[in-house]
């Protein structure tokens, strides 16, 4: 089965209103120009309706970067993933390592967010990935089989919907340390294995995308592998042409030479 690549921007605690205009602009012409990936920029809340407005008419998706686990209530600072749906939204990041580690967000927290995101009619980006510790104790394959599991034991194949896998290797976020493209490929392809103990055809028609320092020189290799399905990008997408060019490295993964 052919996947259509992926390449979501997450701009973290990062922006301004220029800067939002600039960097979606950049991700609209991407969007528009190489129609065989799927572009997703994912800025902070605050520009989520800005972003949302200047995309209006392009192929360019806004996601936002966590939702709560409940729908409504006494939940001061919290946002809804039916909120997010209602400014614009299409993609949630759920259980990023740094709100797994900052906010103390388990895997039980991590599901319930999914499945919010789902009933909500978003599609979740779920992020997991080990951390240096596990990986050099040779626990890797575990922590991220755990981490999926999770979430696919709340809510089946069918409540699985249009999610997202990120693998992102805790080690690799922000550090300019990657994954080399076939380490990443065996985490992706047990992720594939994990799915497929549920649902075959879930298996094959999840996107799992990689994160963890993803820039230009090694964007290509990595898409490379067949169970790598494009980019959850972190400080790449904050300068336009990096973003662009990862981007372009996807599309030609859909269409190779």
């Amino acid at each position: 089965m052919m996947r259509r690549p992926l390449v979501a921007g997450n701009w973290k605690l990062n922006g301004s209103r220029a800067q939002t205009t600039d960097l979606v602009a950049a991700s609209m012409r991407l969007a528009d120009q190489h129609d065989e990936i799927e572009c997703v920029v994912c800025p902070p809340n605050v520009y989520l309706q800005q972003a949302v407005d200047q995309a209006t008419g392009s192929r360019l998706e806004v996601g936002a970067q966590d939702a709560s686990d409940h729908e409504a209530g006494a939940f001061t600072g919290e946002v809804s993933a039916g909120m997010l749906g209602d400014v614009g939204c299409s993609y949630v990041i759920v259980g990023h390592s740094e709100r797994r580690e900052r906010h103390a967000e388990d895997d039980v927290l991590v599901a319930a967010k999914f499945a919010a995101t789902v009933r909500a009619g978003l599609a979740p980006i779920l992020c997991i990935g080990e951390s240096l510790a596990d990986r050099d104790d040779g626990r890797a394959a575990d922590v991220v089989a755990g981490q999926l599991r999770a979430v696919v034991d709340m809510v089946g194949a069918t409540g699985f919907g249009a999610g997202v896998v990120a693998y992102e290797p805790v080690w690799a976020i922000g550090t300019g340390r990657s994954a080399d493209a076939d380490a990443a490929q065996e985490i992706h392809a047990l992720i594939r294995r994990v799915l497929a103990e549920t649902d075959h055809a879930l298996a094959e028609r999840t996107r799992i995308v990689y994160g963890g320092s993803v820039k230009v020189g090694n964007a290509a290799e990595l898409f490379s592998r067949p169970d790598i399905d494009g980019a959850l990008v972190g400080g790449a997408s904050l300068d336009a042409e990096q973003f662009t060019a990862i981007g372009r490295a996807a599309g030609a993964r859909a269409h190779p030479e």
